[in-house]
Formats: C-alpha cells, structure tokens, sequence
C-alpha cells in the first residue's frame, strides 16, 4: 500500500472521504487511495455475501459488502471486502461499523501481505470481531482465523473439498460455494 496523502487528522479524512468520488482507507493518519478489484474478487465477495445474508436471516445481523467503512476510535477506516455486524451499537451510522463480528478480505496480489498483518493487527482491536476470513482469488483456499473461548486467534487453512465453521453461529460454509462462477486465469 502506498500512502496517497500525507497526515490526516480522522476528522479531516471522514471530511475528505464524505466529499470524495473515490473511496480512501485510512491509517494513524495516512491515506490511501483504493484500486479497483477483478471479476474474480467481485465474485467471491458476492458469493460470501450472498451465502452469509441468506444464512444469518432473522437473526438480527447486517451482511455489509466493501461500501461501509469498518473503523475503530479513529485509529483507522477500512472498507473490508464483506463484514458482518450484530451489534446494536452499528446502527447508528450509515457509513461506518465500529462492531463487526465477522471480517472477510479476498487476497490482491497489491494489499495480500498488509491485509495478513498490519489490517489484521488492527482488526484484532475490534472488541466484537470473533472471525477474520482470507480468502485467496487464485486458488481455493480459505484461510479462517477464530478467537477462541480464551480470546487467542487460532488459524486453519481449507481448500476444495472443505467447509468450515463460523464461531458463534450454526454456520457452516463451503469453499466450493465461495468459488461458484469462478473461473482461474491468472491475476
């Protein structure tokens, strides 16, 4: 990720991004422009959505898709590819979720290393998040980390032939079921 702009206070990004025709993430003061996703990482993000809202129906949850900035004590404003919050306190505002519960990112060769570390460092600042989803776009595989019962994140990786479960929810997914459509051609 390259910083588009120098300092930022929050308050001058939120202003920035409110006015702005282009989407920006934000981090301790440093914004960055958001580059455009291919047909395969629309696809997975679609799917996950799909699979997720008709699944978490009734239950008081909101499935979000990469237009709701996720955002914590205005350290930093993501817009995570698909997100799940059940939170009473999110609905508040519109434009940004401050308590997900489920966090997913579908891997870009440009944003893979900082969307494995330093957002996930940051994502684990989220009180509420239980369950942070990388999901790769070229190849099945599904990796899920889930804080467990003594709030350590624990990872397993799946593929093809896998499901996986959601922590705190009657929830399994297939990963096959993440890639329907998807066809690999190279990123």
């Amino acid at each position: 990720m390259v910083a588009a702009y120098s300092y930022f206070s929050p308050e001058e990004y939120l202003n920035l991004e409110a006015n702005s025709p282009m989407r920006h993430e934000y981090r301790s003061g440093l914004v960055y422009a958001m580059a455009g996703g291919s047909d395969v990482h629309d696809l997975i993000s679609l799917a996950l959505v799909s699979l997720l809202r008709s699944r978490l129906k009734g239950q008081g949850c909101f499935v979000h898709s990469g237009n709701v900035k996720v955002g914590r004590n205005h350290d930093f404003f993501y817009y995570s590819d698909v997100f799940v919050t059940c939170d009473p306190r999110d609905r508040d505002n519109r434009y940004m979720k401050c308590y997900p519960s489920l966090i997913a990112e579908v891997l870009s060769p440009s944003t893979e290393r900082f969307d494995r570390g330093a957002k996930f460092e940051d994502y684990q600042q989220l009180e509420t998040l239980k369950t942070y989803l990388l999901i790769a776009q070229d190849q099945m595989q599904v990796e899920v980390r889930q804080k467990n019962s003594f709030g350590i994140w624990e990872t397993e990786k799946f593929g093809p032939a896998d499901r996986f479960q959601i922590v705190g929810w009657n929830l399994e997914i297939s990963v096959l079921d993440l890639y329907e459509d998807v066809q690999f051609l190279g990123i």
